[in-house]
């Protein structure tokens, strides 16, 4: 390693293990001499200036400026003793040496040397905290959103999830796929609020769903458990400053034929985009109230049925997608968008419309979006493995 990639690392910051999430707004390691470069500027000025005055005070300046490009904590210190040094050679130069200005200029580049150090040191030990803060968020994430493999029984699948909050993983969206012997079964869902209070509840109807889509046959007895599921979890934990919770979710279950059945909870309809580039909203005759609305005894959605040929691809979202506005206000296009964004598999369409979400609002997103893209493919025979998301394997 050369000496300036040497220096560049000792100044750059600690660096962690694999599990370590770099801190936003980090300086490129170019700017660590800045610092250098506006002592040179000091000293030149004064160097080259014709008026009886000197500018020693700007070095003042120099150890701010180093706590600001690097991470390391004693940057600050050395930039402080290098701008001392500097400012005695320049008061010796301009016969200032026992006059009030240098006095005051070493003073002030001591305190304000110690005030970044404390600066530099409260921000590594916040971003610490946010660096852990994320691997604990990052951990529950995929215990509670699990990834889902690109294949699942007759369908091909795939999910884009991104978190509102800022440098948060987790939200108040959920989403599962589950293989059951009734065929494949979908929830997308999203919980009323944020923070760990939706998480709780999220958590609470995803373990129900996974539960309830193995035993139960039909798929509006799936939404009458989760709605039980949802009245105990409510009960059993208190929220404060959410006066009202509940859950909208769309169920979806795909049989080895083809036949699709759709239950909404008060849910944006999914999008069904046909063979033929046919876009159409599987929309339902009567409006059901989201989960948490009605007494879980009265919960008993239609079932709509929908067959599917080969090809064909049922997008499932949540209201942060089509509710993302542009700069004027208005919402993204996503039944109009959804066929140019479709070329490749699952997991490219996601990736092609989330992008084409963050360039219709120009911006981060305000809101959690989720997206599960299923596209039947029934397999004729046999059994087969296709690489799972995350690297493993997923067996049909």
């Amino acid at each position: 390693m050369s000496a300036t990639g040497w220096f560049r690392d000792l100044l750059a910051g600690p660096t962690r293990g694999p599990a370590t999430v770099r801190a936003t707004g980090t300086w490129p390691r170019t700017a660590l001499a800045l610092p250098f470069i506006g002592m040179a500027l000091v000293v030149g000025l004064d160097y080259l200036s014709t008026l009886q005055v000197t500018v020693e005070p700007a070095l003042t300046a120099v150890p701010a400026l180093a706590a600001i490009v690097s991470r390391r904590v004693w940057y600050p210190i050395l930039m402080g003793l290098l701008s001392e040094g500097v400012a005695f050679a320049m008061a010796g130069y301009d016969n200032v040496l026992g006059e009030s200005v240098h006095s005051a200029t070493v003073f002030a580049i001591a305190l304000v040397t110690a005030i970044s150090w404390v600066s530099a040191t409260l921000r590594v030990r916040q971003e610490q905290a946010l660096a852990d803060a994320q691997l604990v968020a990052e951990i529950a994430r995929r215990v509670l959103l699990r990834a889902v493999p690109d294949r699942v029984g007759s369908v091909r699948a795939a999910v884009h999830y991104a978190a509102a909050a800022a440098h948060a993983r987790i939200g108040g969206d959920l989403y599962e796929v589950v293989d059951t012997r009734h065929g494949v079964r979908a929830v997308v869902g999203d919980v009323r609020g944020k923070g760990l209070g939706a998480v709780e509840t999220a958590a609470a109807v995803l373990g129900a769903f996974r539960e309830a889509a193995h035993q139960e046959p039909a798929l509006e007895k799936v939404a009458g458990w989760l709605a039980v599921s949802l009245d105990r979890a409510l009960h059993e934990h208190d929220h404060p400053g959410v006066e009202e919770e509940f859950v909208t979710l769309v169920l979806i279950g795909v049989g080895p034929d083809g036949t699709a059945e759709i239950v909404n909870c008060g849910h944006p309809a999914p999008l069904l985009l046909t063979g033929d580039g046919t876009v159409r909203a599987l929309e339902l005759p009567e409006t059901v109230p989201p989960l948490g609305v009605l007494d879980p005894a009265d919960v008993s959605p239609p079932v709509q049925r929908v067959p599917f040929a080969p090809g064909d691809r049922v997008l499932l979202f949540t209201d942060g997608v089509i509710e993302a506005r542009d700069r004027a206000g208005r919402f993204y296009p996503l039944a109009d968008r959804f066929p140019h964004c479709a070329q490749g598999g699952p997991v490219d369409v996601l990736d092609r419309l989330h992008a084409d979400v963050v360039r219709h609002v120009g911006r981060p997103l305000c809101d959690d979006a989720a997206m599960l893209l299923l596209q039947y493919e029934p397999v004729a025979h046999g059994r087969q493995q296709l690489p799972h998301q995350n690297g493993r394997l997923a067996r049909q």
